[in-house]
């Protein structure tokens, strides 16, 4: 049962490019157990990383410095990609760059960290990347 929830939201989410809250979190659970793996990747900068981020935030991309970050992402271009900003309009324009630059199984939290819902933390350590 648990795997056709897995499908039906890995279906609806990177076919349509956007993530709602809930599915987020389902893709969150599915990754935490082991039976689905993606990138998250929050775009937002530093500061508004460190006020308040999604709890297992893979990497984190500002992006005034987006630019600087392409080879990266080049590297994970086949993966599953989640993007999130504060309300998704950033993440959206992410996304198209993207999309034309050949990504395909990418998504982006489409109303943001501001109406999400799950786990997040406050002051949290920033990812590798950084």
């Amino acid at each position: 049962m648990a795997t056709s929830e897995l499908e039906e939201v890995k279906q609806r989410v990177f076919s349509s490019s956007e993530a709602s809250d809930e599915e987020l979190q389902i893709l969150l659970k599915h990754r935490e157990k082991g039976e689905f793996d993606f990138k998250l990747i929050d775009i937002r900068e530093v500061y508004e990383y460190i006020n308040n981020s999604i709890d297992d935030t893979d990497l984190l991309y500002a992006t005034t410095l987006f630019h600087k970050y392409i080879d990266e992402l080049e590297k994970i271009k086949d993966e599953y990609i989640v993007l999130y900003c504060r309300t998704g309009n950033r993440t959206a324009q992410v996304l198209s760059i993207l999309k034309r630059m050949g990504f395909s199984k990418i998504a982006h939290l489409s109303r943001g960290i501001d109406q999400y819902s799950g786990k997040m933390s406050k002051n949290a350590k920033l990812p590798k990347n950084i």
